[in-house]
């Protein structure tokens, strides 16, 4: 299918070189139709009749050969004209192939990307005040960026990031993650604060059901206990005995209910990282707690208040910036300026991701040039390169009548000095 751009203006200047040489033309031919008559009276006549003759003669075969370019003169097929629209294709093949051979070389973009500081650029987009060039390119970044989050389906783009998350969730295997982390938390004693949470936790739900405990003894107690008050003394004895039990656990690290629970820790953690069995439990838990309907409500306010961040982020940046995430950027664009086996591994990276996208995409971007250029109708692209050039193309038809005259003159000079 032929693309067609509409209609391309002719740019002023164009149009003006274009009346200045058509003039030009003209005013050799009026001069020419006037010298004619008075070579008979002057000599001089005759050399203005050259010179005119001979700027015509210039100035027509420049026109023909400017027009010839772009299409057939005065609508006539002369062989070898309009030379533009009957090589089309082949022009769209040329300059790909001109592209992929001179720009999409991967040693050309390694030696061009070693010149350009692009942690230094990032450096200096990071730590450049709002009135700085930095700062506007921000404020644009930042328009667009919430333009383009305004124009997305809510809804849809938060089931896409739904879904991508439930998936990875899906596909990690949790177990071993887990057994490794509680192996290294019990490395380093991380573990016995929680521990120590769940054993203050204890005490304070003891004291919150001390009236339940009471009630079940009171229930599970016989007549005769009850006759005789003894059940409120068990009740007394039991609570009495657990408060005692957790303060001793709390006091004392080497408490063997303690060390049980460590050891248990330590046993769940090698069942966590080795146990199928322990694994197929966990990934069960894990699908059940995916499929929850609360789980999935949990991810949907997650994901609004992400984009919601992301929008305010976006409308307005420099009071982001003024805040603790501003400062963090600040620092990050200072330590690019600063370090610079930093800034030479970043600058390292993006040269590398540059002539990789050369290397694997090049021959993709030059396919995208040359059905692009094939794909435009013979209108488009004639008008397009001639608006290009067609100024400078102009300019030629003027210094051929021009010379043309001058080398008339010469002929001329030379007939009347041999005559």
């Amino acid at each position: 299918m032929r693309v067609s751009a509409g209609f391309d203006l002719a740019p002023p200047g164009l149009t003006r070189m274009r009346l200045i040489a058509g003039l030009l033309l003209v005013a050799m031919a009026v001069l020419y139709l006037v010298s004619r008559q008075f070579v008979p009276l002057h000599p001089i006549w005759g050399f203005v009749r050259a010179f005119a003759e001979a700027g015509m003669v210039g100035g027509m075969a420049d026109w023909f050969a400017v027009t010839a370019l772009f299409r057939h003169p005065l609508g006539l097929p002369i062989p070898h004209t309009a030379i533009v629209p009957r090589n089309k294709d082949r022009i769209g093949d040329q300059l790909a192939s001109f592209l992929r051979e001179n720009f999409l070389v991967t040693h050309v973009i390694a030696r061009r990307m070693r010149r350009i500081d692009v942690a230094g650029a990032a450096s200096r987009w990071l730590t450049d005040p709002a009135e700085a060039a930095g700062g506007r390119f921000r404020a644009g970044a930042s328009k667009l960026a919430a333009q383009v989050l305004d124009a997305l389906d809510p809804q849809r783009l938060g089931g896409m990031v739904k879904a991508a998350v439930a998936h990875r969730l899906a596909e990690t295997q949790v177990a071993p993650v887990a057994g490794q982390l509680l192996k290294a938390a019990m490395a380093e004693n991380r573990h016995k604060p929680l521990l120590d949470a769940a054993i203050r936790w204890a005490g304070a739900a003891l004291a919150d059901n001390e009236h339940l405990i009471r009630q079940i003894v009171h229930d599970k107690a016989g007549s005769v206990l009850r006759w005789t008050g003894l059940d409120e003394t068990v009740s007394n004895k039991l609570i009495d005995g657990l408060k005692n039990l957790l303060e001793e656990m709390a006091s004392n690290p080497e408490h063997p209910l303690r060390v049980r629970a460590e050891n248990g820790l330590d046993i769940l953690a090698w069942d966590l990282r080795f146990d199928p069995d322990m694994g197929a439990r966990v990934e069960r838990l894990k699908g059940e707690l995916i499929a929850n309907p609360a789980m999935q409500r949990w991810l949907d306010g997650l994901w609004e208040q992400a984009r919601a961040g992301l929008l305010a982020v976006a409308r307005d940046p420099e009071r982001v910036m003024r805040g603790r995430l501003g400062e963090v950027l600040r620092q990050m664009g200072e330590t690019l300026a600063t370090d610079r086996r930093l800034a030479t591994t970043i600058n390292r990276f993006v040269r590398r991701a540059a002539v990789g996208v050369a290397a694997d995409y090049g021959d993709s971007i030059v396919r995208l040039v040359s059905e692009t250029v094939q794909g435009w109708d013979t209108q488009t692209i004639t008008r397009r390169l001639e608006n290009a050039v067609g100024k400078d193309l102009q300019f030629i038809r003027v210094n051929g009548t021009l010379v043309g005259g001058l080398v008339g003159l010469v002929i001329h000079g030379v007939d009347v000095a041999l005559g």
